[in-house]
């Protein structure tokens, strides 16, 4: 079986689970940048959590189908259209053979996922079919005439889960490794700052614009591992959230880390909406 590719939008993308274990040889993690809306679209349609699906920017995706499948759509909420009748988000959906399924526009958020019952079945690179956009390990970017194979089902479909309120609320952090590089309280100045997201943000980073944090010191530090959701400090002291492809060192001062619970909402965080820390509870 296979998904034939009549129109793409803004950026598809495959991405599954990520390529945990190959941060030692620079390759970052990557995967979905919204897990959970990721898994719950797998789980709706019966599929393995380690199953691909399609990351989809801004809607626009339209897709042809040579077999009948089971598909749904998650995340960013969006007009659903199979062979030209609205569609349920967020529910399975059977798509006949030679049908057609189409993505509007999100009415808010950035990234929906699509998920076809068996996966799509890319070539594995590093144990993971996901695209790294940093280093361009994995697939290329989904194009028009693209014909993608999907495997065989192995699971029933649940037509009925719970998809999760597209709203984001304030990113709570912790302290990171170099929060002495900020004078002060780092944590209480990052939440009482009203940042934007940066048209420049991508699945790299987060990059953040508003008044920029103080800085004890300038100088760089010699490079050394950067994590997922570690808020790094550039010297014009605007914050950069690091996402999914992020680079595994960095030599700029990690003064804050966002709680992986949270980290989906960078995934549906548009330019110019605002952006707000909070200081995480103390375990």
């Amino acid at each position: 079986m296979t998904l034939e590719v009549r129109h793409v939008g803004a950026s598809t993308l495959v991405q599954d689970r990520g390529r945990p274990g190959w941060a030692h040889l620079g390759v970052p993690r990557s995967g979905a940048l919204d897990a959970p809306a990721a898994a719950l679209a797998n789980r709706l349609v019966g599929n393995d959590p380690d199953d691909a699906c399609l990351e989809v920017v801004l809607g626009g995706l339209v897709l042809a189908s040579d077999h009948a499948r089971w598909v749904a759509v998650t995340g960013a909420p969006c007009p659903v259209d199979v062979d030209g009748r609205a569609a349920d988000f967020g529910a399975a959906i059977r798509l006949a053979a030679g049908g057609v399924l189409r993505l509007g526009r999100p009415e808010a958020g950035l990234r929906t996922y699509v998920a076809v019952s068996g996966g799509v079945v890319v070539e594995a690179v590093l144990g993971s079919r996901s695209s790294d956009t940093l280093g361009g390990v994995g697939p290329p970017p989904v194009n028009v005439g693209d014909r993608l194979p999907v495997g065989r089902s192995s699971g029933a479909p649940r037509p009925i889960d719970t998809p999760r309120p597209p709203v984001p609320g304030p990113l709570r952090v912790g302290p990171g490794p170099r929060a002495d590089r900020v004078p002060g309280d780092v944590l209480d100045l990052l939440s009482r700052t009203t940042y934007v997201v940066s048209p420049d943000s991508d699945r790299i980073g987060l990059r953040l614009l508003g008044d920029p944090l103080p800085l004890a010191r300038t100088d760089e530090l010699p490079s050394e591992g950067m994590v997922l959701g570690a808020v790094q400090v550039p010297p014009d002291g605007r914050p950069v959230v690091f996402l999914a492809d992020h680079p595994t060192t960095g030599g700029y001062p990690v003064v804050a880390v966002v709680e992986p619970a949270d980290l989906w909402q960078c995934a549906q965080l548009r330019p110019g909406e605002r952006v707000r820390f909070r200081r995480a509870a103390r375990r």
